[in-house]
């Protein structure tokens, strides 16, 4: 598998969080916990912008994806609006969620909770081509549902 190196700084009222880190030896996300002072609430319908205290340093060629966890998701409706988030190789700032609540009750974010999940990606890079025809494929210009019975 291969590794990188990602230097991280923690928010000077943040060093009581624990880093990101891998749980499990095949995790490919990293958990993030919320920097709140205490806790708070994120009522149903509600979008707040939560911070995770650390701010990275990806090396050029890399980017980090932020996600949803998946049983925040399931058991209370707790989601990011912007899911995947893009962390970009030459962004320097806070780390911050753009999380919703989607459920039908309250959901209590307390300090240090994990709200979400940091993968390291590689990136590609496209090189457009302007062109006066496309390929063909089966499916053509067939569009949302198309493939679906």
């Amino acid at each position: 598998m291969k590794s990188i190196r990602v230097n991280i700084k923690r928010r000077e009222n943040a060093k009581d969080l624990p880093l990101p880190r891998y749980i499990t030896p095949g995790s490919s996300g990293m958990d993030l916990h919320a920097d709140v002072d205490g806790e708070l609430i994120l009522k149903p319908g509600e979008i707040k912008l939560i911070s995770c205290g650390i701010s990275l340093s990806l090396p050029e060629g890399f980017e980090g994806e932020i996600r949803p966890r998946s049983g925040l998701a399931l058991k209370h409706g707790i989601t990011l609006v912007n899911a995947p988030g893009t962390i970009d190789s030459d962004y320097r700032g806070q780390v911050n969620l753009i999380m919703t609540n989607l459920g039908k009750s309250p959901f209590r974010i307390k300090r240090g909770d994990r709200i979400a999940q940091l993968i390291v990606k590689e990136v590609v890079r496209a090189e457009l081509v302007e062109a006066e025809e496309l390929d063909e494929t089966v499916r053509a210009s067939g569009g949302f549902g198309h493939t679906g019975v």
